[in-house]
C-alpha cells in the first residue's frame, strides 16, 4: 500500500471512530436530564414573583425509570403552575407510568395542557432525512397505532388540570387569576383558535382585572399560532415540539425545527413576532417560551448539542 493510501486509510478510519464515538455520545446526552431557568418581567408592577413549570415532549416508554424519576423530582421545584405542551406517550403502554412520573406534580401545583401528535398516535420507524424537509410529516395514508390521549385527558382533568384543547379556560396559581387559551396540535392540522370571550366560572377564581395574567398554550409552534395567540393578547406564549432541533451543531444550532417556525426560535425564551419584549426592536411583541423537551422517538434515541430539559419560568414584574 502506498504511502497516500496508508493516509487515506487512517484518514477514514478516525473518522469512522469520531463518527462512532458522536454517536454513543449522543446516546448518552438522551439521559443527560437538566432544568433550564429563565426570568421573564411579564407581571404588573409591584407583584410577587410566580413560578410556572413547562414540561413538553417527554416521549415516555414503560422502561425508562431513570426519566421517570426525574420528573418525579419536579415536584422539588415548588411550581405555583404547571404547563404540559403535549407529546407525552411514546408507547401504547405507557399511560400508567407517565402517571406515576406526573403524580407529585399533580399533587402539587394547578396546571394545564394540549396534546400533541404522540399523544394521539404511536411513533413509527421512518427515514431520518424527512426531517430536512419542508414538511416532514408522514404521507397521511400511515395509519399508526392509537395512542390514550382521552384517558391521559380524563386523568389530568380529574387531578384538577385545565384541558386546553381548542378551548379557554381560567386557573388559580398562587392566588392569582391566569387566564388561559390553547389549541390542539397544529403539527396534526387540527387547531382552532378559540373566539374571544367564553371563559368557565370557576368556584374561588378572582374577579377579571386588568392585572389578570394570559398565557398561550401549544404543541407546536406554528406561525399561524403564535400570530393567532400574540393578535390575541397574551402575554407569554408556551410551546414545543421542536426538541430544540435534538441534533444540534456547536455554535451554529438546531438545523431544523420539525415546523416553520425560524431555527433561532427552536428552543429557549424569545419574542414573537419581533425581539423579546425587554430588548430593542421587541415592542408589541410577546414572550414566547419553546421547551426543548425531555425526549426522543424510540426509533432515533440520539440527542446531541441539544440535552433534555424542563423550563423553570420566574415570571417578575416589568421593570
Amino acid at each position: 500500500m502506498s504511502a497516500a493510501a496508508r493516509r487515506a486509510a487512517r484518514a477514514l478510519a478516525g473518522a469512522a471512530a469520531l463518527g462512532a464515538a458522536g454517536v454513543a455520545y449522543a446516546h448518552v446526552e438522551t439521559k443527560l436530564f437538566t432544568v433550564r431557568e429563565r426570568t421573564v418581567p411579564v407581571l404588573p408592577a409591584g407583584a410577587r414573583d410566580l413560578k410556572v413549570l413547562h414540561l413538553s415532549d417527554l416521549h415516555l416508554t414503560p422502561g425508562q425509570h431513570r426519566k421517570i424519576a426525574w420528573v418525579r423530582s419536579l415536584a422539588g421545584l415548588e411550581p405555583d403552575l404547571v404547563v404540559d405542551t403535549g407529546d407525552n406517550l411514546a408507547h401504547v403502554d405507557a399511560l400508567r407510568p407517565l402517571l406515576h412520573a406526573l403524580e407529585p406534580l399533580l399533587a402539587a401545583a394547578p396546571g394545564a395542557f394540549v396534546m400533541g401528535s404522540n399523544d394521539y398516535y404511536a411513533p413509527t420507524p421512518r427515514n431520518p432525512a424527512r426531517y430536512l424537509l419542508p414538511d416532514s410529516r408522514p404521507p397521511r395514508t400511515d395509519r399508526p397505532a392509537d395512542l390514550p390521549a382521552d384517558e391521559l385527558a380524563r386523568a389530568l382533568v380529574s387531578a384538577g388540570w385545565r384541558d386546553l384543547t381548542n378551548r379557554r379556560d381560567v386557573v388559580v396559581a398562587d392566588g392569582r387569576r391566569i387566564e388561559l387559551v390553547g389549541v390542539d396540535d397544529p403539527h396534526l392540522d387540527r387547531d382552532e383558535m378559540p373566539a374571544p370571550g367564553g371563559l368557565p366560572e370557576r368556584p374561588g377564581s378572582p374577579a377579571a382585572s386588568d392585572d389578570d395574567l394570559r398565557l398561550g398554550v401549544t404543541h407546536a409552534p406554528y406561525r399561524r399560532v403564535l400570530d393567532a395567540m400574540h393578535d390575541d393578547g397574551n402575554d407569554l406564549i408556551l410551546a414545543g415540539h421542536t426538541h430544540g432541533g435534538q441534533l444540534c451543531v456547536p455554535f451554529y444550532g438546531a438545523l431544523v425545527t420539525n415546523c416553520d417556525v425560524d431555527r433561532r426560535r427552536a428552543k429557549g425564551l424569545h419574542g414573537w413576532p419581533g425581539a423579546r419584549p425587554d430588548e430593542p426592536g421587541g415592542r408589541g411583541s410577546t414572550w414566547l417560551n419553546v421547551c426543548a423537551g425531555a425526549g426522543t422517538s424510540p426509533y432515533v434515541p440520539l440527542r446531541f448539542a441539544c440535552r433534555p430539559e424542563a423550563t423553570l419560568l420566574t415570571l417578575t414584574a416589568r421593570g
